[in-house]
């Protein structure tokens, strides 16, 4: 009876084999074009079930995945809607600048996906910043704000433009002052709040809260509809930009879950140090030479629309950018006074030449457009 049971089970067995078609397989020949039925097959499965990426052997990399309603609050700070509205309020009043001109949205524009499309922001009296205002709808995903990451968190980030001299120039205790002053603004926090005096830890809560409900601007995105399922909001050419994206581009090393970011710090040989534009980026925060040249690798949703690129805004054009990621990136070579300096910064080894075709960045530009 057993041996029936056998040769029952390895006849359903072969039976299967032969009516169920074999996974195709994704090779191209150097300038072949991409198998797009089998593009189409293969990332039709569910992302568990996707060819692995690209990636190096230390790099703790987590699947792409959709984004949740809103980013993550800190432990023993749950979310709170009505200080969500109370940030939104905020975060549009120029009131929290010393000039009453400048509101947070004065750099993060929600017709240019919360960022404000020039190189460097304007601030109080016009001063130019000398870093590019990025995107804050993924703020809510990283545990160190700014391209340096000088700050803990929404909370802790939240102020910080508010005391910059080239950015709103005011003072906390002249912020609260103001906000103190308004009957309607302290009625406001009374309801939220339930208490009667306005305080800085108030003004980080509603607005950190607010900028946790901005991941829902990247929700609505063809790459969203894609992972949700709608397996037709990708053409074949964006198709094949995922799946280089995932595999010979390399960008899975540094922009991977749903955040598309690793929320950690690289030299993408963008220093320039000792000319125009020098900026030491993560080392001005933690004074290690290591983190010369260092910037907070930035979320890729929405990124199409949120140029110019690079933390100076220096990249104007996309597929410029892609340009120095296929040839490796820049490896300055130290002059002959910099040879003993041990500044001297040093590109990641992460960045390594990738020989895509012209098709092939065509493509990945292609699928970025979706993000």
């Amino acid at each position: 009876m057993a041996r029936l049971v056998e040769l029952n089970a390895l006849g359903l067995a072969l039976l299967l084999a032969s009516t169920t078609p074999a996974a195709c397989t994704l090779t191209q020949e150097p300038g072949a074009k991409p198998d797009y039925a089998c593009l189409r097959e293969t990332y039709s499965q569910p992302p568990a079930q996707w060819p692995a990426p690209h990636v190096d052997d230390d790099v703790a990399w987590q699947e792409l995945g959709p984004l949740p309603e809103r980013a993550p609050s800190p432990a023993g700070q749950p979310f709170s809607e009505a200080r969500a509205e109370l940030g939104e309020q905020l975060f549009f009043d120029p009131k929290l600048s010393r000039s009453g001109q400048i509101a947070c949205a004065s750099c993060h524009e929600p017709d240019l996906a919360f960022a404000d499309g020039r190189k460097v922001s304007f601030g109080h009296d016009r001063q130019a910043g000398r870093r590019n205002s990025p995107s804050v709808v993924m703020s809510g995903f990283t545990r160190h704000p700014f391209w340096d990451g000088r700050a803990q968190g929404l909370e802790g980030q939240a102020l910080m433009p508010v005391v910059d001299p080239l950015e709103m120039a005011f003072s906390i205790e002249g912020l609260l002052a103001r906000l103190n002053a308004d009957s309607t603004y302290r009625e406001r926090f009374a309801a939220v709040f339930g208490e009667p005096v306005i305080r800085a830890d108030m003004l980080r809560q509603a607005l950190g809260d607010y900028q946790r409900t901005l991941v829902r601007v990247a929700r609505n995105t063809r790459f969203e509809r894609f992972l949700r399922g709608r397996h037709e909001a990708l053409n074949d050419q964006q198709l094949h930009g995922l799946h280089l994206y995932r595999t010979k581009a390399r960008c899975m090393n540094c922009h991977f879950g749903p955040a598309l970011s690793d929320d950690q710090f690289h030299n993408a040989g963008m220093t320039y140090y000792g000319r125009k534009y020098e900026d030491l980026g993560r080392y001005e925060v933690t004074g290690k030479t290591e983190d010369v040249g260092r910037f907070r690798t930035p979320s890729l949703r929405l990124v199409s629309r949120t140029g110019p690129w690079i933390h100076n805004g220096l990249f104007p054009n996309l597929m410029g950018v892609l340009n120095f990621y296929n040839v490796g990136m820049p490896r300055p070579k130290p002059t002959a006074e910099q040879q003993d300096d041990p500044l001297f910064p040093q590109t990641s080894a992460r960045f390594k030449p990738l020989d895509m075709s012209r098709d092939e960045l065509n493509a990945l530009r292609s699928f970025l457009d979706t993000l």
